[in-house]
């Protein structure tokens, strides 16, 4: 077995999941555990080794504890002769706190009311983790393989231990507590996350940007005003500004992009709570994703771009070769050429496959009838629609639909 490798490869997956790990030594003083953001906020006793924050870790389990802010980590002892043999992950959230569990975290362990509100900043930046995500079935199979065995003793590290805050005199922790650095700190955070989340949108890389839209929760946007509800609408018009220009970044036209960003634009208005708002962002993240994905035209020459345009515009006009090439003053053999080598499809094969694409999204949609579903895609004859369609489908228009009405009812 190589450990090594199977360790880096956990560590690389988790640290896309924004949730921290580290290699640590039992004789380790505790910051190696705590997160610098939680650091700036709150004071440990930075003196105190891991050992006595965690005790004495044994092979072939995993301890779980629970801590005084309502953090959650990991810890697991490697079979590797080193002092460094603890691997810890975390801190993350089994579920978002609300203001008011925030506030009593804060008043618990003494937070000065001036670092209340990096308190809360800093959770937001916490992963959210359910008890049944996939992330745990990861973190245990990875136990199996580094100890040998299929089964392993879990832990839940009891109220002795933990990693408790210093007490706080409120007075002077204000005199010394730096709210500017703090602020800018987690303000950073927020600013990275969107960073990384415009270049993976940008890229269309759909599987980073589901695991960023994982790590997003309803506390991840700034509170402005006192109504929850206009807080969260604000920030989803921030993000939706934000991918618009991510998305004309990965190569989309404005016109792709207007149509996507007026969808969502009315959507947001339309949040009547912030429940919905972590699986409304995700949603909004993927359909940007997608977006790029699939109507990116960063390699594509002018005269193609503007074919794809034309095309796409309005996929129930005449599109002939023919017609293309004579819209943009170029002969038919040109467009042909370059057509196919910059897309891969000759201009007949990509209008056909728009044509088909708009067949399904209409029958999965309308009630019209098969004869208007193929005017609608530019297609007069109804049986050479249907063969066209069962060609690329495997269905007929008809056997389509009644598919999937189907499917609805099940």
């Amino acid at each position: 077995m190589n450990l090594e490798f199977e360790l880096n490869f956990l560590c690389d997956i988790l640290k896309k999941c924004h949730i921290r790990t580290g290699i640590i030594s039992p004789l380790d003083k505790v910051d190696s555990i705590i997160d610098p953001r939680l650091g700036s906020i709150v004071s440990f006793d930075t003196e105190m080794t891991v050992q006595k924050t965690v005790g004495n870790l044994e092979s072939n389990t995993k301890y779980k504890l629970l801590d005084d802010f309502k953090l959650q980590y990991i810890f697991l002892k490697l079979p590797v002769l080193s002092e460094k043999n603890i691997l810890t992950l975390g801190p993350y959230l089994s579920f978002p706190l609300s203001s008011k569990d925030i506030l009593e975290v804060g008043e618990r362990i003494g937070i000065a009311p001036a670092a209340q509100k990096m308190l809360k900043e800093y959770y937001s930046s916490v992963p959210i983790i359910p008890e049944n995500d996939s992330f745990f079935s990861l973190v245990d199979t990875f136990c199996e393989r580094i100890w040998q065995s299929p089964s392993f003793a879990i832990v839940e590290l009891n109220k002795n231990y933990g990693i408790p805050p210093l007490s706080i005199d409120t007075a002077s922790k204000g005199e010394t507590f730096d709210e500017l650095a703090a602020n800018i700190t987690m303000m950073e955070a927020r600013y990275s996350f969107e960073n990384e989340l415009m270049r993976a949108v940008a890229l269309g890389q759909q599987h980073k940007v589901s695991l960023l839209a994982a790590a997003a929760n309803d506390q991840m946007f700034e509170k402005r005003v006192a109504d929850p509800v206009r807080n969260a609408k604000n920030y989803c018009i921030i993000m939706n500004t934000l991918l618009r220009k991510a998305a004309e970044q990965g190569g989309v036209h404005p016109v792709y992009i207007d149509r996507l960003s007026s969808k969502y634009a009315m959507k947001i208005e339309l949040l009547s709570d912030t429940k919905s708002l972590p699986s409304f962002m995700k949603e909004i993240f993927s359909s940007y994703c997608r977006l790029v994905y699939k109507h990116s035209m960063k390699n594509y020459s002018p005269i193609v771009k503007k074919t794809i345009l034309i095309i796409d515009s309005d996929i129930s006009a005449e599109l002939s070769l023919n017609t293309l090439a004579k819209k943009q003053g170029i002969s038919a053999g040109y467009l042909a050429t370059i057509f196919k080598k910059e897309t891969g499809k000759t201009v007949s094969e990509y209008v056909k496959d728009k044509r088909i694409d708009h067949a399904v999204y209409l029958l999965n949609t309308t009630q019209l009838q098969i004869q208007t579903v193929a005017l609608h895609c530019g297609i007069m004859d109804v049986q050479y629609f249907s063969k066209v369609f069962k060609s690329k489908t495997g269905k007929t228009p008809r056997e389509y639909r009644e598919a999937a009405r189907q499917n609805l009812t099940v």
